[in-house]
């Protein structure tokens, strides 16, 4: 299968806090794998833009050991890397004062596009935004990225919102999560509306739950003084979770456009129900082979959860009466990120009660080894009666698509859609702060109770969680590499 390459128009992208782990382990390499594909020209130009002090040849060379530590040894090569550093440039900047500005001014071409993306703290936001308008080069067509953390809670999220917003309208403003990047969570959207077979059974009616799982088999180390402010709730649920979330519960919009998708994707947001204490569960890991939470984090004794599983549930007629069950920590069995969905059993079966008949499972794993997994049942092979057994429909991309076909990172794929203005899969300003108002009352209800469940390393968490879904009579699925 080929892949068909659609190359972007001239542009100059400046990469603030460019030499920041962000944008030396992903940004950077990201161009550079476009770059090698064909889908940014010669014509291009990256500027990297930061408080340090060095020249142009001591930053790419700064970004060639980047490239060189986190793109495969085999998608690089000497010529393309060496086409790229040139042309990528340096400029020494300070977003709180004049310093440097006038160099970058320089450097800005007038016409061609102007894509700035803040790979720095938030705290700098709105020195950015103000410096790039009082220097002339904010044009009406520019476009800013940020990353998140988007705020710490709704109060904050709204201040940055209103930051930004005095300087760009809403449409320049590429809110990033890179888990919308992944080529199987966009695939979420291609099964259930590219396909007759799965939307008309996508409801309660059919459905009979959900699990959305992200476990990491690492901990926070070097992440401990981000991490021991956010916790499990504000890093990954309020964000990567509730956008796939949003995915898989949405109605279809009426067209694959960004503000339908998004204006749609709200709408689950403001549906969900307030997650009830006994719907809650929190860890944190203990030490084993390897150190503890505490350790990891270098804080001491910390109540900030490394682990959390959730309850939720939907009021809206396509969901009422399906769970959704939310899970993700640090430090569990394996790496792993999936989501499920059980439909109901048969209301009759005409087989009676058998063991290798079990519930229909569509499992969309977004990594490792990205595909899709449809669990059916069959009849066993052989003479002896009719015995049923459970098989798998598979779909590895891997094996689908050819060994020569290599799936994009996800940074790829949104710093491409940046590049050509397409908002459909970054998060609109009203979308953020739904979701934080949905999550602070959840974070609220445990400042003042017990600390978090401690769970083994290498385990799949505490046994509250095991217990969450035993009441239910469900069980969570084994996370497996």
């Amino acid at each position: 299968m080929e892949t068909y390459v659609q190359p972007v128009g001239p542009f100059d992208l400046v990469v603030f806090g460019a030499t920041g782990d962000l944008a030396q382990r992903k940004v950077l390499p990201a161009l550079y794998r476009r770059f090698r594909a064909g889908q940014i020209s010669e014509s291009a130009q990256i500027i990297g833009a930061a408080r340090a002090q060095m020249d142009a040849p001591a930053f790419r060379a700064q970004v060639a050991g980047g490239i060189a530590a986190h793109v495969p040894a085999d998608q690089q090569d000497a010529d393309s890397l060496a086409r790229f550093l040139g042309r990528v440039f340096f400029c020494p900047i300070d977003a709180s004062s004049d310093r440097g500005w006038k160099a970058l001014v320089t450097r800005i071409r007038p016409a061609v596009g102007h894509v700035y993306y803040f790979s720095v703290g938030p705290e700098l936001f709105g020195d950015l935004a103000r410096q790039l308008y009082a220097h002339g080069i904010a044009d009406p067509a520019c476009r800013i990225v940020v990353e998140k953390p988007f705020g710490h809670d709704l109060a904050s999220a709204r201040q940055l919102n209103a930051t930004l917003a005095r300087h760009f309208e809403e449409r320049q403003i590429f809110r990033i999560d890179h888990y919308l990047g992944k080529e199987t969570v966009q695939n979420l959207m291609a099964v259930r509306f590219g396909n007759m077979l799965f939307e008309p059974l996508w409801k309660a009616q059919y459905v009979d739950h959900i699990q959305i799982t992200v476990a990491e088999s690492g901990g926070v180390a070097g992440r401990g003084d981000y991490y021991d402010r956010a916790g499990a709730m504000r890093d990954m649920v309020q964000n990567h979770m509730m956008q796939l979330l949003c995915l898989i519960a949405m109605e279809p919009p009426h067209c694959f456009d960004a503000d339908a998708l998004r204006d749609e994707k709200l709408k689950v947001i403001r549906a969900l129900e307030p997650v009830q204490p006994g719907d809650i569960v929190r860890g944190q890991y203990t030490a084993g082979e390897r150190p503890g939470y505490a350790e990891d984090a270098a804080v001491g004794n910390s109540d900030t959860e490394s682990f959390i599983a959730l309850k939720v549930k939907i009021s809206n007629w396509r969901w009422k009466g399906t769970p959704f069950y939310l899970r993700t920590g640090k430090r569990l069995k394996a790496r792993s990120s999936e989501v499920a969905i059980t439909f109901r059993d048969p209301p009759h079966s005409i087989f009676g009660k058998q063991p290798g008949q079990r519930s229909n499972v569509l499992v969309i794993r977004l990594q490792p080894n990205e595909g899709i997994k449809l669990k059916v049942t069959v009849k066993e092979p052989g003479p002896g009666g009719m015995r049923l057994v459970e098989v798998p429909l598979d779909m590895s991309f891997a094996r689908a698509l050819g060994s020569a076909h290599v799936l994009p990172d996800a940074y790829e794929r949104l710093i491409m859609d940046l590049l050509r203005g397409d908002q459909t899969l970054f998060m609109r300003g009203d979308e953020v702060e739904a979701a934080w108002a949905w999550t602070d009352p959840v974070i609220a209800a445990w400042q003042d109770g017990p600390a978090p469940d401690l769970y083994a390393p290498g385990s799949a968490g505490p046994e509250a969680a095991m217990e969450l879904m035993r009441r239910d009579r469900r069980r969570w699925r084994e996370i497996k590499p």
